[in-house]
């Protein structure tokens, strides 16, 4: 089992800066790839990023390259998540989420095995 706890969410204004932080415990080395998602009220929820665990393979959504960047820090078993030029859309509840799935897709919810339990962000107009 691997555990996960976010960190990081809050208010901001729109133009403004975030950074979420995701801290694993347990079997993280059966990690592969750690993954940011959101949801938004009603709404489904939808890939924002990801890393592998080793490597420096990371993939965005469209709608958040150029402004949002994954890092990771192995030795800490934390993964974070720096958000910049934050707009109104991009309030939701964001979730951490690990795949230990070495054929999975990185943009598939269906490759991570393991979640976090979310953070709020909310970006004000």
């Amino acid at each position: 089992q691997v555990q996960l706890v976010e960190s990081g969410g809050g208010l901001v204004q729109a133009g403004g800066s975030l950074r979420l932080s995701c801290a694993a415990s347990g079997r993280t080395f059966s990690i592969y790839v750690m993954g940011w998602f959101r949801q938004a009220p009603g709404k489904e929820r939808e890939f924002v990023g990801a890393i592998s665990w080793i490597g420096v393979i990371t993939r965005y959504a469209d709608s958040v390259k150029g402004r949002f960047t994954i890092s990771r820090d192995n030795a800490r078993n934390t993964v974070y998540l720096q958000m910049n030029s934050l707009k109104p859309e991009d309030t939701a509840v964001y979730y951490c989420a690990a795949g230990a799935d070495y054929s999975g897709s990185f943009y598939s919810p269906y490759t991570y095995d393991y979640w976090g339990q979310g953070t709020q962000v909310t970006v004000s107009s």
